[in-house]
């Protein structure tokens, strides 16, 4: 990954929230990246034997869903239009806290029960195709008695495989409530969070591989980068233990006890996901140290050769210093053998010494 593309992609992950400084709780600003696309609002109804799905024009049509008969399932892609999330808010009587959240979408991993519906938030997790940067989108389910909304940030078909189980009518979808649903779309979530640290994986192997071979200032960005996405990744992924917890909890009103079995298992997931996430931060931590104890064993073998060569050449020096000096009655100088048989000296004297630092294992 090139510079230019984590800082990119590191901008992608910190979103500003100065828009809504001094506004009173509950005023419904939206915080995160605005897209020019129209949102699409998706409903899906079925039951075992029954199954709808349209794309809402008039959001006066959600309000039938609502019967508890069959499940009801509205999705929503693009959160950035304010008027269109908060009319949905009144449709289903949600809290204007919960409808603030949707909108700020720089949340962390969250579990809140309202009573007559739960607000869940959590993260998607991508790696871009192009530039191999890590990317995030906030999702949003709110869980009511035979319904579930969900709201994405950018709209990038993250329950797409979820829909087509429910179109074929294989599993334990199709005879299921809400709540198994709300577990099915959680699922799916953390299951990419393991393509994700495939991703990761490759990289570390592709980087260790570079530090054993020619570790230079690319490798020093590449690890910097590689600890930045792995710290986002940890809080990203970290509170989602929380959520899980809660939402097995016996008092959440909106789960039913068979699916608390299976979220169990999400929670197994995520619990994977964290250990392997920190195990990376560790390969990550040990490979920077790796890095510097390279570059200063490369630095000593420099200094080393100097080291020697200026060894040599020190008793040389004195050699060319003394019959230098400009005395008139030295005897070696008026002798005609004198000359090659200073330089015979030093060369003796040079061959002695590289013999000596060769027995010594100096180089």
């Amino acid at each position: 990954m090139t510079v230019a593309s984590e800082s990119r992609a590191k901008k992608g992950m910190i979103k500003k929230r100065s828009v809504k400084a001094g506004l009173p709780p509950g005023s419904l600003v939206h915080v995160g990246e605005k897209k020019g696309e129209d949102a699409i609002v998706t409903a899906t109804r079925y039951n075992e034997t029954m199954y709808v799905e349209e794309e809402l024009k008039d959001l006066s049509d959600c309000l039938p869903l609502q019967d508890e008969s069959a499940v009801n399932w509205i999705d929503i892609d693009l959160v950035h239009q304010v008027d269109l999330i908060a009319r949905i808010g009144e449709c289903f009587s949600l809290h204007p806290l919960v409808v603030e959240d949707i909108l700020n979408t720089d949340q962390r991993p969250k579990m809140e029960d309202f009573g007559d519906y739960l607000y869940v938030v959590f993260r998607f997790l991508s790696c871009n195709g192009l530039s191999g940067s890590l990317e995030s989108e906030q999702v949003s389910l709110v869980v009511g008695p035979g319904y579930v909304i969900s709201f994405q940030e950018r709209g990038v078909k993250v329950f797409d495989k979820v829909r087509e189980r429910i179109r074929s009518g294989k599993g334990r979808l199709r005879k299921s409530g809400a709540d198994y649903l709300a577990y099915s779309l959680l699922d799916a979530v953390v299951d990419d969070y393991f393509i994700v640290l495939e991703h990761l994986g490759d990289r570390i192997e592709n980087l260790e591989d570079g530090l054993v071979a020619n570790p230079g200032v690319a490798t020093l960005h590449t690890i910097h980068g590689l600890k930045r996405d792995l710290l986002f990744l940890r809080r990203s992924v970290w509170p989602l233990r929380e959520v899980l917890n809660g939402l097995q909890r016996e008092d959440c009103s909106q789960i039913g006890g068979m699916t608390r079995v299976y979220l169990r298992d999400v929670y197994d997931h995520t619990i994977h996901v964290i250990d392997t996430l920190e195990t990376f931060r560790d390969t990550i931590s040990g490979m920077l140290d790796i890095y510097l104890s390279s570059i200063s064993n490369r630095l000593n073998e420099v200094m080393k050769v100097l080291t020697i060569i200026s060894t040599i050449f020190i008793p040389l020096t004195f050699l060319a210093g003394v019959y230098g000096m400009n005395f008139r009655y030295m005897p070696e100088l008026g002798w005609k053998l004198g000359y090659p048989a200073l330089l015979v000296l030093m060369l003796g004297v040079a061959l002695t010494m590289v013999s000596f630092f060769k027995r010594k294992k100096w180089f």
